[in-house]
């Protein structure tokens, strides 16, 4: 079984910054893809970043040049450094990991954290 935990949410001010975390545990093979999202309320589930096993990265226009996802794969784990934060960015984010389970043959699954709240203050 593989667990998908994030940490690092909180309330901060417009303009200031936070640096979420998500560890992926358990019997894990390999990972692959790993990606935050983020859902506002009332809103659908936003892909915000993502990371491949080689370090290639991708955001969402929004948060070009201010959010910065990295992985330490040693650890099996993701970051997502957040500056300059929006009011509207207010959201519970959702750590996501495409993982290969060890002995489970060779296919991989999608992984899920519960998800940190962040609240932006105005």
């Amino acid at each position: 079984q593989v667990q998908v935990v994030e940490s690092g949410g909180g309330l901060v001010q417009a303009g200031g910054s936070l640096r979420l975390s998500c560890a992926a545990s358990g019997s894990i093979f390999s990972i692959g893809t790993m990606s935050w999202y983020r859902q506002a309320p009332g809103k659908q589930r936003e892909l915000v970043a993502t990371i491949s096993s080689g370090g290639t990265t991708t955001y969402v226009d929004s948060v070009k040049g201010r959010f910065t996802i990295s992985r330490d794969n040693a650890k099996n784990t993701v970051y997502l450094q957040m500056n300059s934060l929006k009011p509207e960015e207010t959201a519970v984010y959702y750590c996501y990991a495409l993982a290969k389970p060890s002995g489970r043959g060779t296919a991989y699954y999608n992984y899920w954290g519960q998800g940190t709240q962040v609240t932006v203050s105005s």
